[in-house]
């Protein structure tokens, strides 16, 4: 296993400034971050400081629908194929709001059943301390058939379309499903939220080649406002993930604006299945580090991996050391992989797997984080001197 390494009124003073310690009186949050909530609970504001300040936690590691079920296995309580690897579940886990909607539309007795499932396995996975994300493989609104049906769909999902009311329907289960969902203590659980993800490729029915750039960026501040505007879903960063791409100015070139983005995703299958100085999948998670400091978000590699596994040292060789190079990359605040859904379609090694030994060498570095390592992401760490002042600052000009 690794290793990890006043008066009243000053005391309610603190509690008032910095929403940390025992007296969080309403849970205020006083450092200066900048979301695309400002109504944000505490528990998410906290989120967010914490993953801007990944050298407290390291990089977390995460699996898509990783406690739902595995090779072999399926709906078992507290189990993963990566627990069962190295004794310790993921610290970062991926779902879908698809699978919500489908299950709420469905309007009977199964797909009730399934999204109640899924609600008790976000919640257990924040109570253990673990951050929850969600992506969203939208069915296609004007054919019914799935994401990858590209038939023209944005356009019509957009204030004014013939499929508006549809979309917005959609947008209620989710928002209903995040407002909704509680741990036992009653705090709404933090999530991060990554919509239209992979859309500098086309073979999504919002990738490039089927909408203009202008009808993208709406759809996505639509999207936002919806949510916490109208619905007021204040439990929610929003992340925002292109495919692979060769430069800077195609990571951005639909970006929708730094007030309606919290995180600085990139999915990357392709760049890490090659070892190579310097690593094109390296070289934009160091832009993308740049990029998040400027602009005071967060940087993270949102998907990843190596379908089967078929290079036993991968994890170690391709993945973790290219990072840990470069002192920009490694200030990532997490990645994950894919699923394991069948022999023929998995991400993370299981009991028996060739890539095993390597994985644990992975699992036991003093870089990444895993679920029992205990990061520290829900509350806010205790204020510097220099935090403090800068905070009482802030309250004067305020006042």
């Amino acid at each position: 296993m690794k290793l990890r390494t006043v008066s009243l009124l000053m005391l309610f003073t603190t509690a008032w400034l910095f929403g940390c310690g025992s007296l969080r009186m309403g849970r205020s949050f006083r450092y200066p971050i900048q979301l695309t909530d400002p109504k944000a609970t505490y528990q998410t504001k906290a989120l967010f400081y914490n993953l801007q300040h990944p050298q407290q936690n390291g990089i977390l590691f995460g699996q898509q629908d990783a406690t739902q079920y595995g090779i072999g296995w399926k709906d078992e309580p507290n189990r993963s194929d990566v627990k069962s690897v190295c004794g310790s579940n993921p610290a970062v886990y991926g779902w879908d709001v698809a699978d919500l909607v489908r299950a709420s539309l469905k309007g009977n007795v199964k797909g009730n059943e399934a999204l109640e499932r899924n609600r008790k396995l976000v919640i257990e996975a924040y109570e253990r301390g673990s951050l929850n994300t969600f992506c969203w493989h939208m069915h296609n609104f004007v054919t019914g058939k799935n994401f990858y049906d590209t038939t023209a769909v944005v356009a019509a999902i957009l204030p004014g379309g013939a499929q508006h009311e549809a979309y917005t329907r959609s947008l209620d289960v989710i928002a209903d499903y995040f407002r909704h969902l509680k741990a036992k203590d009653g705090t709404l659980v933090p999530v991060v939220f990554r919509p239209l993800h992979e859309h500098t490729g086309s073979w999504f029915w919002w990738g490039k080649r089927h909408c203009t750039r202008e009808e993208f960026v709406q759809l996505w501040q639509f999207t936002v406002q919806y949510l916490r505007d109208k619905k007021k879903v204040h439990n929610l960063l929003y992340a925002y993930s292109p495919d692979r791409v060769p430069n800077s100015a195609t990571y951005f070139e639909r970006y929708p604006g730094d007030a309606y983005v919290d995180v600085l995703g990139h999915d990357n299958y392709w760049d890490f299945n090659v070892i190579s100085t310097p690593n094109k999948g390296v070289s934009t998670l160091d832009t993308l580090v740049d990029a998040a400091q400027a602009r005071g978000k967060v940087a993270a590699l949102t998907e990843t991996g190596l379908e089967k596994i078929p290079n036993p040292t991968w994890y170690t060789d391709n993945l973790l050391q290219q990072i840990k190079n470069s002192p920009k990359a490694r200030q990532i605040a997490y990645l994950m992989v894919w699923r394991n859904a069948h022999e023929g379609h998995f991400y993370a090694p299981y009991p028996g797997h060739s890539s095993v030994p390597n994985f644990l060498q992975f699992y036991q570095d003093s870089l990444t984080t895993f679920e029992n390592d205990r990061p520290r992401l829900y509350t806010a760490p205790k204020p510097t001197r220099e935090q403090r002042r800068k905070a009482s600052q802030a309250v004067s000009k305020s006042n």
